[in-house]
């Protein structure tokens, strides 16, 4: 039993898992060929009350907390469906508008992201920057009642059919300090690059973003000016969680999917899992598994009271990302052959998951900030 999780939670979980089963599973395939998610389907997850769930109500958001974003996030890995942009635009940016917007802002945008008639971004990367995010190069300027912006960002999820993004950018190009700036799709000099060709994760829109003199009104900007850092320090907390959430759900439906396979496969007039080291190897991956689910839960469970640290993260993203590549790469060896081949969930989970160790800050970069509270 997992005490991490209310009634209302389980529920929820249930609403989720029936919508992912008819509206994401059996198209998959086909978004991962043309590269990006119909925006009919964030429509009808707005209709079913999925997308921005922690979104107050009165923005016509469900009023739910990090266990219900958390369900979502686990029920969209259990599918190997994580190529599905939803939690940067619900769990990520509308974070951001909730807790640094102001009541105009939250009025304009929160509803709808809610509905998913506006999908949103977060534009942080850089060309060349990596995970330096303070050496930025992209700029904002004041004149009058507008600022300027321009640069570029790369590696955007979902900024091919984004419809607004949270751009991070400095005032003053020598200082470290950012600055949090909202432009919506079609405001002059805003252009997005063509989707951009990955390994894996190959259903989500990938993109380059451009500002070139783009003018939107001081109103747009999100917080104070030069404020930018804190709130992504203060948010990146919770994006890490997100990731070890993934890793954990993932994990778990691959070791399940594993077991089944290695019991109906016949090698040597036996089946795979009567073989010693089959059933060592997932012994051992069960045991992993528990541990990781265990620790996951408790940072979940601190989320949910605010007091998950920043160093606690960083070690639920290290530990959940390495392991997720580890093991799983020890589920597609016991598939032999076809653990190779594209059909099967194995070999499609595998190659997404590389990329759990880079994003949201590399495994070197985890090392790096728990090393910081030894």
């Amino acid at each position: 039993m997992r005490t991490v999780f209310r009634d209302d939670h389980e529920m929820f979980r249930d609403q989720v898992r029936r919508f992912v089963d008819r509206e994401i599973v059996p198209f998959h395939s086909e978004w991962e060929h043309q590269g990006f998610v119909p925006q009919s389907v964030w429509r009808n997850a707005g209709r079913e009350g999925l997308l921005c769930v922690m979104a107050p109500e009165e923005y016509g958001g469900a009023g739910g907390d990090y266990g219900h974003a958390a369900v979502l996030i686990e029920e969209l890995a259990r599918a190997n469906a994580t190529a599905i942009g939803f939690t940067t635009h619900s769990e990520i940016v509308a974070n951001y508008i909730v807790a640094y917007g102001t009541e105009e802002q939250k009025q304009r945008w929160l509803p709808g992201m809610i509905s998913g008639d506006r999908i949103s971004v977060i534009a942080m990367s850089e060309p060349g920057i990596g995970s330096d995010l303070r050496s930025m190069r992209t700029s904002v300027r004041r004149d009058g009642d507008d600022y300027v912006i321009n640069g570029s960002k790369t590696f955007i999820t979902n900024g091919f059919n984004s419809g607004m993004a949270v751009v991070a950018c400095k005032t003053d190009p020598a200082e470290r300090n950012l600055t949090l700036v909202c432009v919506e799709e079609g405001t002059p000099g805003f252009t997005k690059g063509n989707r951009l060709e990955k390994i894996g994760l190959k259903g989500q829109d990938t993109s380059e973003l451009f500002f070139d003199e783009v003018r939107v009104p001081v109103a747009n900007r999100l917080g104070e000016e030069n404020k930018g850092f804190t709130y992504l320090t203060h948010q990146l907390a919770w994006e890490r969680l997100i990731i070890a959430i993934r890793a954990a759900a993932s994990i778990e439906a691959l070791l399940e999917e594993t077991i089944d396979y290695t019991r109906g496969r016949k090698v040597f007039s036996q089946t795979v899992f009567d073989f010693q080291n089959t059933r060592f190897s997932l012994a051992a991956s069960k045991a992993e598994a528990t541990m990781l689910r265990a620790f996951v839960d408790e940072c979940l469970r601190e989320v949910m009271e605010g007091t998950l640290t920043g160093e606690k993260a960083a070690m639920a993203k290290l530990v959940g990302s390495e392991m997720q590549g580890r093991l799983l790469d020890q589920f597609l060896q016991l598939h032999g052959g076809y653990g190779f081949m594209s059909e099967y969930k194995i070999a499609r989970a595998w190659v997404d998951a590389r990329v759990a160790r880079i994003y949201g800050g590399t495994s070197e970069i985890m090392k790096e900030i728990i090393a910081r509270a030894l």
